[in-house]
């Protein structure tokens, strides 16, 4: 299955505040380098990692609950603000299929499985559960070849 060009422009136009599972502490991690990138393009970024209290002076959230209570809470959810807009995934492949449930559970919209990050059965049923979905690809890469999305300084 490819990745709908429509469906990568209307996440990276669309999305707000993104929970990147995965998310390292570690400077040399792409993981790191992209949730750094993000925020610095005005995303609203929130670490996922159990193993970690924060990340780049942002508080770091055990799993996707405690990302989405957070988000809700900080930004008051209605039906304008859902919580968490974009889960983007930074771990092997087979932990996609929980990931996948917390996401359709959650009701969060969007699903981004980062480069060499597959799992085709989930990513179904996510799509058929309404979520639209990238897999094997680079969020930063998608989102540097827009200029026109980039934070001025």
């Amino acid at each position: 299955m490819s990745n709908a060009p429509s469906i990568i422009d209307e996440i990276l136009r669309t999305a707000k505040t993104i929970a990147v599972v995965g998310m390292s502490d570690k400077t040399w991690r792409a993981s790191h380098n992209i949730g750094l990138y993000l925020a610095a393009n005005g995303y609203r970024v929130l670490p996922v990692n159990p193993a970690l209290d924060h990340v780049l002076n942002l508080k770091c959230y055990p799993d996707l609950d405690a990302a989405q209570a957070a988000a809700r809470e900080e930004t008051g959810a209605g039906p304008t603000n859902s919580g968490i807009d974009l889960v983007d995934v930074f771990r092997a492949s087979e932990h996609v299929p929980p990931i996948v449930d917390d996401v359709i559970r959650l009701g969060i919209p969007y699903l981004w499985l980062q480069d060499d990050v597959i799992h085709d059965e989930a990513i179904a049923r996510a799509r058929a559960a309404g979520v639209k979905c990238v897999q094997d690809d680079c969020i930063f890469r998608q989102h540097a070849a827009r200029p026109e999305l980039h934070v001025r300084q």
